[in-house]
């Protein structure tokens, strides 16, 4: 749709830049489907590794499923009363799910030998290196004088 198909249009001018926006809003997305039907799906998950294919999955479902709430409100339909809002709300407790893993995965783990040498050295209290140090002076013996 072009600028002037916008404007000979009967709607209120109030809404035309957002019109605008929401129309190159669609081509993007249709840009973004493009790119990713260019790709069959079995050869884009070899090169995935498992977190990355629930990633992928969890995306392309919480985006269809997100076109059709918007589908449903452009036909009139509240899409808060559907069924399509319970899983939504599914998908994003999964996608909460692989963001806990992938951030534990991220996170520093714990090497316990070198903790404990670590904790040790720390504490360490070197011995003194003399033994005459650590013990009491004793008293030289006198020679007797006969």
């Amino acid at each position: 749709m072009s600028e002037t198909d916008l404007t000979g249009e009967e709607y209120p001018t109030e809404i035309h830049d957002y019109l605008s926006a929401f129309e190159k809003s669609l081509g993007s997305v249709d840009e973004m489907l493009k790119t990713m039907m260019s790709v069959s799906r079995s050869e884009l998950l070899q090169k995935l590794d498992p977190l990355e294919q629930a990633k992928l999955d969890l995306v392309s479902a919480y985006t269809l499923n997100s076109m059709f709430w918007v589908y449903l409100a452009t036909q009139g339909i509240s899409p808060k009363e559907h069924p399509v809002k319970q899983e939504l709300e599914r998908i994003r407790t999964y996608m909460n799910r692989v963001k806990e893993i992938t951030d534990k995965k991220k996170a520093a783990k714990l090497d316990k030998g070198a903790a404990s040498r670590f904790l040790r050295n720390a504490l360490y209290e070197p011995k003194p290196q003399n033994k005459s140090a650590k013990k009491t002076p004793v008293p030289a013996k006198r020679k007797k004088t006969h």
